[in-house]
């Protein structure tokens, strides 16, 4: 029973949302049957969730009294709580527990006592935070520095918000440890769900990933998520974004919220993400961490409820009788700054203005909810909301009339059902809200029910009917198409569309309201939690399919994920190997490779020329450097090197030492008269591209423009070059910040086996293959050494060394740290062939 209730002295008997989802989501974007969770190869098949489900957020959904002749606590499950509401899109057998803080202070002397109580009666595990941590962590560093930032407030003076300060930040950090302790006394990490919920908790998944890589973690965002130009002011914007990719799923409740973050993670952390087939992921060291956008829904069993309570019935007649002949509009919001009560009135005083005849037959009821935060800003709120209402009233009302009904207290949930069943309009006027259920809770109680149409005596064969007038910076406002949508800044916009709401005509009002329910009556809360849910563990399938490696410190911790052979390559067992061979290919990448990325100069060491000479002296060795850099460029770097093959624009050019004459691949080379042009429109476009024409490629790199234009304008260009080159003999690929065209069958594994087939043509089997290299075109390198020289038939098995520069997904074997590792592995190899070691 909730506290409300035991106020009313009216007891709930709420039917629970229906629990079985005949279609839902799996993949975000991607609708099956719920009993489906397995790919569409697989033919397994589960029901939602096999652990349970660790449900973490700031508050727990209880509420606590404390009996002044006792002393003695009183608890009860809030079951206006949505954290509470959740559990009906669980299967009935899945076990939720709930980790957060309570509303009231406990004595450190009580609180092992109540803890257990908790846990026992309601599954609910108390944080118990300290008082100065409390204090610091939420109404310091939650409420007065990530709040407003998310809502788009910058500090930019001191009266206008708080500066960034480090102490709040530590309370943060710390309260959030104390959440992970808290967890960690309950989880069974190998099968238990965790569900992270709103801004309190942004670096609880980074602490739980390092504690096990493998935990399965979900969360979702309640407030937005603000533009990159905002966030990137954040001096901690780098920790809470790892926090976030350190989940498995990420929810938003609208795509623009995603698209910020995403955006964030490309400008901040140079992340890309993809979309396919549906499902939004970002490549996070190796882990998929996919994104998943859906709104948060209400519960309809409660709603109608209340509609049916003896308590709602009589006020509803009480507001018919009240305001006789007049047309009610409602608004219910709580006292912030975000929540634009000023501007709806404003709006409100210039509709009586424009439309006399509006006067005295209208009324805008304001309900406003206790402000969650206190403070300068929100007393100038309550103190211009006051001042605005007295005008208008003084001005428009009278004795009879009073246009502005201003209900600033508490109001009971029967009370505010009544309001909405009776409102011709309900308007939502926000500046800035995350997702707003006002809307969704006037449509359920505008649907009305058989007890309800009798108390306002509407006939039983009467359609319902309902307006919105929501500011499209709201939440909700994408979800509801048939709203009437606003500019909240434009009071001439709202007033006009207040005016359309009320003197709309009742079919159309009907069919809006036909469209609305539908969509409020199927994505309730029921169907959002077991939406995520399914989506969560479909993250979570592939956890233990590969291995984990742990990087970065404190709260830049991540977690690389890899295939479970992949590892790292030793000197000495590449040394040995090469010892005991006869007949060796080796095969370099050059950028990155042998030439760190980040090196300003792009020609060789005299290190790494001596290094290459020394191999190439070794008769038992072919060695070949396989670039995407033009023939001009390798041959004069390496010009000193007379021994050395070189494969010049991906393999289009071979030349097998410095003796012999290039040689390329017959291939038509039209298709650049209409690449050309089109790259150059594309360059002019975007500021900081530049276009790279080789002779058998063209490349267009956008590595210094803007992340996002930049990444726009590289899809199009793909999109557009494909059409264009449909019946050419061209292949278009998109890298890491190019988009490039290039000769079909044109690869850097085509010069591997070219090699190698000649090597084997002049009788020189080879039993040792090695290829190093850093990029994606280097992935076809590896995948062809493997194949080529495993299908020959020797003696005794080839040894293959296919290995990638940096720890990151590959096709490769192994893996080297960075180009001086490479070097110093090719060291030791020139080493072991020369009779005189290098020094």
């Amino acid at each position: 029973m909730a506290f409300l209730d035991l106020v009313s002295g009216e007891s709930l008997n709420i039917p629970q949302t229906p629990r079985t989802l005949s279609r839902v989501m799996t993949l975000p974007g991607i609708i099956s049957d719920c009993n489906l969770i397995g790919d569409g190869d697989s033919d397994s098949t589960s029901s939602v969730c096999h652990g349970r489900i660790i449900i973490v957020a700031n508050m727990l959904p209880l509420y606590a009294k404390r009996d002044s002749e006792t002393a003695k606590w009183h608890f009860g499950l809030d079951e206006d709580s949505l954290l509470l509401q959740m559990k009906d899109g669980f299967p009935t057998e899945t076990e939720v527990i709930f980790v957060g803080s309570l509303k009231v202070e406990i004595e450190a002397n009580e609180q092992d006592a109540i803890a257990q109580r908790l846990m026992e009666d309601f599954k609910c595990l108390p944080t118990f935070l300290p008082r100065d941590i409390q204090e610091n962590f939420y109404h310091g560093f939650c409420k007065q520095q990530l709040w407003p930032l998310f809502h788009y407030m910058l500090p930019m003076f001191l009266d206008h918000g708080d500066r960034f300060d480090r102490n709040l930040w530590q309370a943060y950090v710390s309260a959030n440890y104390i959440f992970s302790h808290k967890i960690m006394e309950i989880v069974n990490f190998e099968n238990d769900f965790i569900w992270v919920h709103d801004y309190h908790l942004f670096v609880l998944p980074t602490i739980l990933r390092k504690r096990y890589n493998r935990v399965k973690l979900g969360f979702f965002l309640h407030s937005p998520f603000p533009s990159s130009e905002i966030y990137r002011t954040l001096p901690v914007r780098d920790e809470i974004l790892r926090g976030l990719l350190n989940c498995d799923l990420i929810g938003f409740h609208t795509f623009d919220y995603a698209r910020h973050f995403l955006s964030c993670c490309s400008r901040i952390l140079g992340l890309d993400y993809e979309s396919k087939r549906g499902h939004i992921g970002l490549d996070y060291a190796g882990r998929t961490v996919y994104i998943k956008i859906l709104p948060v829904g209400i519960h309809l069993g409660r709603l109608k409820t209340v509609l049916n309570l003896p308590s709602t019935c009589n006020k509803i007649k009480e507001i018919k009788k009240q305001f006789l002949g007049r047309k009610l509009i409602l608004g219910v919001d709580d006292m912030d700054i975000f929540k634009g009560i000023s501007l709806k009135l404003l709006a409100f005083e210039q509709l009586l203005q424009q439309h006399r005849a509006l006067r005295g037959k209208l009324v805008l009821i304001q309900i406003v909810n206790p402000a969650r935060s206190s403070g300068r800003d929100v007393e100038e709120a309550k103190e211009e909301t006051y001042s605005t209402a007295r005008r208008i009233n003084e001005i428009y009302g009278s004795p009879d009339y009073e246009p502005v009904v201003l209900i600033d207290r508490p109001v009971a949930r029967y009370e505010k059902t009544a309001y909405y069943s009776m409102a011709e309009c309900c308007i939502v006027n926000a500046v800035r809200d995350g997702m707003n259920l006002v809307p969704y809770k006037y449509l359920v109680c505008r649907q009305g029910s058989s007890h309800m149409d009798e108390a306002t005596g509407i006939k039983m064969d009467s359609p319902p009917t309902s307006v919105l007038v929501v500011s499209e910076f709201v939440g909700c406002s994408p979800s509801l198409s048939g709203a009437i949508r606003v500019n909240p800044w434009d009071f001439d916009s709202v007033a006009e569309a207040m005016n359309m709401a009320i003197s709309m005509p009742d079919s159309e009002r009907q069919l809006r309201h036909e469209k609305h329910y539908r969509y409020v009556s199927s994505h309730d809360v029921a169907y959002w939690a077991g939406s995520f849910m399914q989506d969560l563990e479909r993250a979570c399938q592939y956890h233990y399919d590969k291995k984990c490696w742990e990087l970065g410190f404190g709260l830049n911790f991540r977690v690389l994920s890899l295939s479970p052979g992949f590892r790292k390559l030793h000197i000495d067992h590449v040394v040995s190997a090469y010892k005991r061979t006869n007949m060796r290919a080796i095969f370099l990448d050059y950028d990155g490779t042998l030439v760190p990325p980040s090196s300003m100069v792009r020609s060789p060491s005299s290190e790494v020329i001596t290094i290459l000479n020394a191999l190439c002296d070794d008769p038992k060795n072919t060695v070949f450097i396989v670039s995407g850099r033009g023939r001009s460029s390798l041959n004069d770097w390496l010009a000193q090197c007379e021994k050395l093959g070189l494969a010049a624009e991906h393999g289009y050019f071979i030349r097998w030492d410095k003796t012999s004459d290039w040689e390329s691949l017959s291939a038509d080379l039209e298709w650049k008269e209409i690449v050309e042009p089109i790259m150059k429109l594309y360059t002019e476009a975007t500021d900081g591209s530049y276009m790279e024409i080789k002779e058998s490629a063209l490349v267009w790199q956008h590595r210094d423009a803007d992340p996002d234009f930049g990444s726009c304008q590289s899809k199009e260009l793909l999109d557009h070059l494909e059409n264009v080159l449909t019946n050419e003999p061209a292949i278009v690929q998109r890298g890491q910040y190019i988009v490039e065209v290039k000769p079909q069958g044109v690869t850097k594994g085509l010069v591997a086996q070219k090699v190698l087939a000649l090597m084997v043509k002049n009788g020189q089997l080879p039993d040792f293959a090695m290829c190093i290299g850093d990029d994606r075109s280097d992935e076809d390198m590896f995948e062809s050494i493997l194949s080529s020289v495993s299908s020959l038939y020797l003696a005794a098995a080839p040894e293959i060394f296919s290995c990638t520069v940096g720890q990151k997904p590959s096709k490769a074997k192994y893996y080297v740290d960075d180009a001086a590792d490479v070097v110093r592995l090719l060291q030791h190899l020139a080493t072991a062939s020369s009779p005189n070691p290098l020094a």
